[in-house]
């Protein structure tokens, strides 16, 4: 297991990893993509048996970022570092990598020094294994809201930096 900085020749494997994991993330087109990965505080993957396995994407405050679940943690003021999207690949699940990942997003949070690490789960449509990840990590519940035009439905989530 190997992770490291995206760089521009993941960006196809990314896009495709991301949008087999569409309603759990959103949809992302390459521009989209390659905009986002700007904005990010981190963008990270994670090669598994020499491919790519995984990757997340964080933002700091005060990014030019217009995702409304993003905003509602800039709403909600502090120093908060948001997990934008992580997606595992199947043949990289069960094997620690979510949990690597994470490691390096409190890392990051700690040497930075930000206040919690922020992320959405969606609850309809349900993504359990998401929800009990995170749980079992110690986020907890800090608001509900509505995306996609009603038709999904996210529990937004924070987790102190001394807790991660």
């Amino acid at each position: 297991m190997l992770l490291r900085d995206l760089e521009s020749r993941d960006l196809d494997g990314v896009l495709a990893l991301n949008e087999s994991e569409v309603p759990r993330v959103s949809s992302l087109d390459r521009a989209r993509l390659v905009a986002l990965v700007a904005l990010s505080e981190q963008a990270l993957v994670v090669d598994v048996d020499d491919r790519l396995g995984a990757f997340v994407l964080t933002l700091a405050p005060g990014a030019a970022y217009d995702s409304v679940n993003y905003g509602y943690f800039q709403a909600r003021g502090g120093r908060f570092l948001y997990v934008d999207r992580i997606v595992v690949a199947e043949h990289a699940r069960r094997r620690g990598v979510a949990s690597h990942l994470y490691d390096a997003i409190g890392a990051h949070a700690t040497r930075y020094g930000f206040d919690e690490v922020t992320c959405e789960v969606n609850v309809r449509p349900p993504n359990a294994p998401s929800s009990a990840f995170h749980a079992a990590r110690g986020f907890v519940g800090v608001g509900e809201q509505e995306t996609a035009g009603g038709s999904v439905r996210v529990e937004l989530l924070a987790l102190p930096v001394t807790g991660v």
